[in-house]
């Protein structure tokens, strides 16, 4: 690789370092104040709502790449361009397609980059923390501890607490257990604590009543009671659903056992190819907007009103990819036979970089001088 290349390829990966944390700190933060209103807000700790934050970032990562690759090489390009170094480089000799390889070279590492998250971080990290929310819902102790407010930690159970002093006891309780068709229970305490024993959340009640309604014979019975244990039995809630989500199964069981993927998502045979492909794909266009972005500016050559309007130029065949990854992904999830078409913002963003070159390395036509007839003569 020679200096000129290595020169390149430094400038290109410091500037997509910072427009990828950049991009990824935007996108972060706003998922991270969904996660801190869902989480915090349900009572759980600090540390859970970072532990889910960490948990997003091989999916942000790998959404925000393919737009940093493009953002790197399209500075990079307009910065030689106004500092004179590309009109030097092109005056000793270089062809479009010579001065394009170190941009090719960045493109195929950022592409790699992308497939790292994109095959492998991404599903693994979905699928652990999809299990840690089914973990995170299932512990009552967090959920229960909100005042003034009707909860149903379960179906057919209805909990209100008044007030949590400082001490952790829960004042002015009502439960409601409607969950057996034999008989309904209602309890009343005017203080109550929550403890766990195990994996299960119990509640104990103090000072308090208990009533009994059996709808066959539509009696009423009523007991005070001084110490009362009620444990959330979640068995007779709904059970969860078994299905797991196609973009949480591991890129080899899509690759070489589609059937039980299949099964596993209750999803078609289109569906998984399509879902297999687009992982594959988004390391592709990582590698295609990268041949864009330098493209776009270096078609403009020299320019005494600068390259702004071919920075806009770049952005819109950015977001013409964009629009074709979006068309192209309803019928490819329906018909089996269209999934090349998911290549076709990748395939467009290469073709279009081909022209742009194609184009500037043409020999421009300049018109002869006209000649007055003094001068002919």
């Amino acid at each position: 690789m020679s200096k000129f290349d290595r020169y390149i390829l430094s400038q290109c990966f410091s500037v997509f370092g910072f427009f990828l944390l950049v991009f990824f700190l935007v996108v972060w933060i706003n998922r991270a104040v969904i996660l801190f209103d869902e989480l915090i807000g349900d009572g759980h700790s600090a540390f859970i709502f970072l532990e889910f934050s960490a948990l997003v970032l091989p999916d942000v990562i790998a959404a925000v790449a393919p737009l940093a690759s493009f953002s790197a090489t399209l500075y990079v390009t307009n910065r030689l361009s106004n500092e004179s170094e590309l009109a030097v480089i092109q005056a000793t000799g270089f062809s479009p397609w010579r001065l394009s390889r170190p941009f090719v070279i960045f493109g195929a590492c950022c592409a790699l980059f992308v497939s790292i998250f994109s095959l492998y971080l991404v599903p693994h990290s979905g699928a652990y923390k999809s299990i840690r929310e089914a973990e995170v819902s299932a512990d009552l102790a967090t959920t229960l501890l909100k005042e003034g407010i009707f909860q149903h930690p379960v179906d057919g159970v209805t909990f209100y607490i008044r007030e949590i002093n400082t001490k952790g006891e829960l004042k002015d309780i009502y439960l409601s257990d409607r969950r057996d068709t034999n008989q309904s229970v209602t309890a009343t305490a005017s203080t109550a604590y929550l403890v766990r024993q195990e994996d299960e959340s119990i509640i104990v009640l103090k000072d308090g009543q208990l009533q009994n309604f059996e709808p066959e014979t539509q009696t009423l019975s009523v007991t005070n009671f001084t110490d009362w244990t009620y444990k959330f039995d979640r068995s007779k809630s709904p059970t969860a659903p078994t299905t797991i989500a196609i973009s949480l199964v591991p890129t080899t069981t899509l690759i070489f056992d589609r059937a039980f993927a299949q099964k596993i998502s209750r999803r078609s045979k289109a569906f998984v190819n399509e879902e297999l492909n687009v992982r594959i794909e988004l390391p592709l266009l990582a590698f295609a907007t990268a041949l864009v972005g330098f493209a776009s500016i270096y078609v403009a050559g020299f320019s005494r009103f600068g390259a702004g309007r071919y920075m806009i130029f770049g952005i819109f065949l950015l977001v013409i990819m964009k629009m074709i990854e979006s068309a192209v992904t309803k019928p490819t999830r329906v018909n089996f036979d269209l999934w090349p078409l998911i290549y076709a913002p990748s395939a467009f963003g290469i073709l279009a970089f081909i022209l742009m070159l194609y184009v500037s390395d043409r020999p421009r036509k300049v018109a002869p001088p006209v000649l007055s007839t003094e001068d002919t003569t």
